[in-house]
């Protein structure tokens, strides 16, 4: 029998700006396996762009443009009017961290934007996020030891939408993860 081990959270956000009090319009987690890939529990949630500014996150204009020339399916998911709050959105993306068990290590594509932005977030609407600084992993660090093997992982799904990008990073995170392990 083989086990799959977790313990691990990738996390993904869009958001209206690149600063690190960039309003949030979408956060998406899953947890994984960074052996092998698989994946078990999926969060995502549209926030409300106006929950995110009221809680004093910022819009930038450049990335208001930029949302603008992605993809009509991009553009559509960020402009969901059921967004909820960014404060219920914090407090379920906590409990999704919380159910999947003690001692999760969650990475973000950076941990300065992600993981970073979230923390800014956590801390404007007066929230306590669900890891420390002991639990993050950034994604570039690991893809710049094999850049070569992220060129060779598909991408499927709709670019810049947080849950399948979350997806698409576990895929190449876990295969540079085993090229590591073979190699050593």
């Amino acid at each position: 029998m083989q086990v799959f081990e977790f313990g691990h959270i990738m996390v993904d956000i869009e958001t209206m700006g690149t600063g690190s009090r960039s309003a949030i319009i979408a956060i998406a987690a899953v947890e994984f396996n960074v052996k092998n890939g698989m994946t078990r529990r999926a969060f995502h949630t549209n926030v409300s762009l106006d929950s995110s500014l009221r809680a004093g996150l910022e819009l930038d204009a450049d990335t208001v443009i930029w949302w603008l020339q992605q993809n009509e399916e991009a553009r559509m998911a960020i402009a969901k009017p059921d967004g909820q709050s960014l404060y219920e959105s914090l407090l379920q993306l906590s409990d999704f961290i919380s159910s999947c068990g003690k001692d999760q290590i969650v990475w973000g594509n950076s941990a300065r934007f992600d993981l970073g932005i979230l923390l800014d977030a956590y801390e404007a609407t007066g929230l306590t996020a669900p890891w420390t600084y002991r639990d993050e992993r950034d994604v570039r660090t690991l893809v710049s030891i094999n850049p070569a093997i992220k060129a060779q992982v598909s991408f499927s799904g709709t670019r810049h939408n947080a849950l399948d990008d979350c997806h698409y990073q576990i895929q190449y995170c876990s295969a540079i993860w085993r090229s590591i392990k073979c190699s050593s």
